[in-house]
């Protein structure tokens, strides 16, 4: 069958989920992505629409104007502090620079006060750990701007974050743990998934790169994605049955529907499902981090030992986590190390 032939600056093309797109591609114009079907009196009018639209002139001038916050962020972008970030931390950090600086970006750097950047804040509120990473994200680039001369002070020093609630992601419970296994038996992916994060204590960007070449003399070995921390951690007895019953073949054990190897977002969505059709909506990939350091907490490990498991590098860090250690358990523990007392 003939392909219709689209218009000038049109093109077709498949995005990374493979679904065809319909593109507006004009040099001084923004990219457009057509709704209407191809040809269709939706299509032309959209057409119309983006011929008829005014050029968008010397794209990226404002974007790195001389003493601007988008140099200074341009300045950071080339920075050894931002090329030695791992590729995922650099991904998070430029989706929070860069919303701020289509925001703010063409305005002067000396001119930023503290006052602006709390109402910046401010304005996020309603979402406390994204006004936060943003501050954190402010803070940063005013350091920056200081080591390389283009301001003298921090506006942001000593500046408060937005109060959010104690805890972050919930950790899970024993209760739950049983309840997502009697729904994902063994064999399934979805218990696969949950096994390799909750016996290794490993977030969703390590578990997702696991494989056969990381399973060495009953080990897992591993380097993490977000610390560049090397972990080598005993295989549980649970986690082996799970991995006896894992194709050999694959370089990972997780797999897309598609056979190709998760991203850490598409993983967190597709387990977010798995936690949702097993009752759990108030579970998460994150959560199992947490519970997996309680469980350990609870088994009467110290800190350094958690630490060996988690990666954490610090007893601040592992604190957070094992928070939600069973009091009961822990306090009957604390007792039993005091031993008897004398009475009259």
């Amino acid at each position: 069958m003939r392909r219709k032939r689209l218009p000038k600056y049109v093109s077709e093309f498949s995005d990374r989920h493979g679904k065809p797109r319909i593109r507006f591609r004009k040099k001084g114009h923004k990219d457009y992505y057509f709704t209407g079907a191809p040809l269709s009196d939706r299509f032309w009018q959209e057409y119309q629409a983006c011929l008829d639209a005014k050029p968008i002139g010397n794209i990226g001038a404002e974007r790195t104007a001389q003493g601007s916050i988008s140099s200074l962020i341009a300045a950071y972008y080339q920075s050894p502090e931002f090329a030695g970030l791992n590729a995922a931390t650099k991904a998070t950090y430029r989706g929070i620079i860069e919303r701020f600086r289509e925001e703010h970006g063409d305005k002067r750097l000396a001119l930023l006060e503290r006052r602006h950047i709390k109402a910046i804040i401010a304005a996020r509120a309603a979402t406390p750990s994204a006004a936060n990473n943003l501050l954190r994200m402010i803070r940063m680039l005013m350091r920056f701007a200081i080591d390389i001369g283009m301001r003298k002070d921090d506006p942001t020093y000593a500046m408060r974050g937005i109060r959010t609630k104690a805890g972050g992601f919930h950790s899970w419970t024993e209760e739950e743990i049983a309840q997502f296994e009697a729904v994902h038996p063994i064999g399934s992916k979805a218990r696969l998934a949950f096994s390799l994060m909750l016996f290794t204590a490993s977030r969703r960007s390590d578990a997702i790169r696991m494989g056969w070449q990381h399973v060495k003399g009953g080990r897992m070995a591993i380097r993490q994605q977000k610390t560049d921390v090397r972990i080598d951690v005993p295989i549980h007895q649970c986690l082996q049955v799970i991995l006896d019953g894992a194709p050999k073949s694959d370089l990972t054990f997780l797999l897309t529907a598609h056979g190709k190897p998760f991203s850490p977002a598409g993983f967190g969505n597709w387990f977010r499902a798995q936690c949702d059709a097993a009752g759990l909506p108030q579970c998460s990939a994150h959560g199992l981090r947490k519970a997996a350091a309680r469980r350990l907490a609870e088994a009467g490990c110290t800190d350094r030992e958690i630490m060996s498991i988690t990666g954490h590098k610090t007893t601040k860090e592992v604190t957070r986590y094992t928070n939600a250690a069973d009091q009961v358990t822990l306090s009957d523990q604390a007792m039993g190390k005091v031993g008897g007392t004398k009475t009259e």
